[in-house]
């Protein structure tokens, strides 16, 4: 079993965060987006990882997250050269998969847990594709599902107007090598795109079985800033323990869950978790607020924050919105 994350596109929705840099690697609890995938995948006990790259950030991609050495497997990147869509990601990175079974999983998609269970479904039942669902309450501006009783997938669209069910394309799916055969059939959509969703209905219609797994658990896609927002909520909430190591001024007070590293110092100020501060960070006269996360080499002072996501280098003075 091979895995395959989709990390192109220009993240357009993203901007102007993602006009220097990809929205795959925008922190959450200051850590990039792709790792919390890459790891979901390495419980799994995947060795062998593609990551589909663009022209625009393929290079900053590899530098962040190298040859795979830290996480003990084997990273190859895949250059696409324009965002054709999904299925035409999984054209490209043919060499690569071979006639191998793949887990593909997009690289700004977060999901509550990990994916065993999911897995361990795609090896006991053995389909053609096996699709990651959740519930949503706005089914139109997603890939939509229609299953049986069974749970077996009869019908996808794409965005559809008038969805038929509620369950969206979640963007994390297993596939066994008839996926290469039902991409070859493909023509462009009206987007101008190979669409996954088109080349799963080719493998419905030649009667292959394929069957879902609905996500209990959250799942969050982070191409928006709301969305990012809401993400960094999350997962302060879930994974953030209280670990103080730098320098607290007398006149500070931390409470609650907050990560503050060996090279940070806090000057006559408040801290209320869940929190996370990076390397080399200096706030002085300052509150910060729950569910707030602060990149490396910031400086804030005489300011109030929270709920934020803070990037690298970013100096804050004198904001004071609370």
């Amino acid at each position: 079993m091979k895995a395959l994350i989709l990390s192109g596109g220009k993240g357009t929705r993203l901007r102007p965060i993602t006009h220097t840099g990809a929205k795959q690697l925008v922190p959450i609890a200051n850590k990039p987006i792709i790792f919390y995938v890459i790891e979901n995948i390495v419980k799994l006990g995947i060795k062998d990882i593609g990551i589909v790259i663009s022209p625009e950030t393929g290079e900053v991609i590899k530098k962040t997250i190298g040859d795979g050495a830290r996480w003990n497997v084997n990273i190859k990147y895949i250059l696409q050269q324009e965002p054709k869509g999904l299925a035409h990601a999984v054209k490209v990175a043919r060499d690569f998969l071979g006639q191998d079974s793949f887990l593909m999983y997009l690289g700004d998609n977060l999901l509550g847990g990990d994916i065993k269970q999911f897995y361990q479904k795609f090896k006991e039942k053995n389909p053609e594709a096996l699709i990651l669902l959740k519930e949503v309450e706005n089914p139109s501006s997603f890939g939509v599902a229609q299953v049986n009783k069974e749970g077996e997938i009869i019908k996808l669209e794409e965005k559809p107007k008038n969805p038929k069910s509620n369950l969206a394309l979640v963007g994390v799916y297993l596939f066994s090598s008839a996926i290469h055969k039902a991409i070859d059939k493909l023509k462009p959509s009206t987007r101008g795109e190979l669409e996954i969703t088109d080349a799963i209905q080719n493998i419905i219609k030649d009667n292959k079985k394929i069957i879902s797994h609905v996500v209990t658990d959250w799942w969050l896609d982070t191409g928006k800033k709301d969305d990012l927002l809401k993400a960094n909520t999350i997962v302060l909430d879930e994974l953030i323990n209280r670990r103080i190591k730098g320098t607290i001024s007398k006149n500070s007070q931390i409470d609650g869950r907050v990560v503050i590293p060996k090279t940070s110092k806090i000057i006559d100020s408040d801290i209320r978790g869940p929190v996370t501060i990076g390397e080399n960070v200096v706030i002085e006269n300052s509150f910060i607020g729950p569910f707030t996360s602060i990149g490396d080499d910031c400086q804030i002072n005489k300011s109030n924050i929270e709920h934020c996501v803070i990037l690298n280098n970013c100096q804050i003075a004198k904001i004071n919105n609370l």
